[in-house]
């Protein structure tokens, strides 16, 4: 598998903005990793990785999956394809043959959830008062798992849109002028997330909306091993095969949906993006990582705008949460130096 450094290669346009908001703390998280790997079960072909990561009970959990989800999704990859070498080593005369169909959608599913399984499984070492990650920092047990976070996560091949989510934070495709959800939200009230709650013993309590065992409002999170195991991290994956009609792809947390509609974000967003950059202008402002205070990230004045517009008019409808967007303009790319 090739890391994404080696030679030029074609990179997706992108925007993302991630704000405080009305809060006072920020537990939101964003990452943007074009060109991330060039993996096997991509025919060695550059994918490209987005995710938003909303936290609750702080940042810890949330700042972790930013640092490590996109690390851990490598390593995956790299094992899934280690893994095939040992099974071929066998037969066809040693020749991978690549994966095809309904086998890569298989081997996708196996990869996702094992990344947010170790990322979960992670959290466990990982205390909620000083942040330390991945090692026991000698804090008192009853500090460790106090803190949770959402994940969507994008991947993103030529051909196809990989979408795993837990939680709230959403992806929407906007096709042709239509919304198109790519995840579905997990609340405790969906009938399906409050029969799995139920049998494994909790509770939905109505308490200012449907909330796990009374406390937490979603179903589906990262961390939050106090509620387990009605709270769960396995994701929910989608597979949208790209077509000429796409138009951008919105990623953004519950502070965004809470008040804006799929519709009116793709409206939003489309619209800002059929404003042409000059030639020359995507690789004058490369890709950075936020400092947990918020900040641009951005390789397109369009799309830069369309993810900052959708977070004005969050906050002018009155969103008290963080608010972190990524708008990908499916349309366009540049070459990356």
């Amino acid at each position: 598998m090739e890391s994404s450094g080696r030679g030029a290669a074609a990179r997706p346009v992108v925007g993302a903005i991630s704000i405080p908001g009305r809060q006072r703390v920020m537990e939101d998280a964003v990452s943007v990793r074009p060109n991330l790997c060039s993996p096997d079960i991509n025919r060695r072909r550059p994918l490209h990785f987005f995710a938003i990561y909303d936290g609750h009970g702080g940042s810890h959990v949330a700042s972790m999956c930013r640092e490590r989800m996109h690390v851990v999704l490598v390593e995956e990859l790299m094992r899934m394809r280690n893994n095939v070498d040992m099974a071929g080593s066998s037969s066809s005369c040693g020749r991978r043959e690549p994966l095809e169909g309904q086998r890569t959608e298989e081997a996708w599913r196996r990869v996702l959830k094992s990344c947010f399984l170790r990322i979960d499984e992670m959290t466990s070492c990982m205390c909620s008062n000083c942040g330390s990650v991945g090692y026991q920092c000698g804090c008192p047990q009853d500090a460790l798992g106090l803190t949770g976070s959402t994940a969507v996560v994008a991947v993103l091949t030529d051909e196809t849109i990989i979408v795993a989510n837990c939680g709230d934070s959403r992806a929407v495709l906007s096709c042709g002028g239509r919304p198109i959800p790519l995840s579905y939200d997990h609340k405790p009230d969906r009938r399906e997330e409050r029969a799995r709650i139920e049998a494994c013993g909790g509770r939905v309590v109505f308490a200012d909306g449907a909330r796990v065992e009374g406390i937490l409002s979603i179903s589906r999170a990262i961390g939050d091993n106090y509620l387990k195991p009605y709270i769960t991290s396995e994701p929910e994956i989608t597979f949208t095969k790209r077509e000429a009609e796409d138009e951008c792809l919105i990623l953004a947390s519950y502070g965004l949906w809470d008040v804006v509609s799929s519709e009116k974000a793709c409206r939003v967003a489309t619209e800002c993006l059929r404003e042409e950059d000059p030639a020359g202008d995507y690789s004058s402002r490369p890709l950075v990582e936020g400092d947990g205070r918020g900040a641009v990230l951005s390789s397109s004045r369009s799309a830069s705008s369309a993810a900052a517009l959708l977070t004005r008019l969050a906050l002018g409808k009155n969103s008290y949460d963080n608010i972190s967007v990524i708008v990908v303009d499916l349309k366009r790319n540049h070459t990356a130096v």
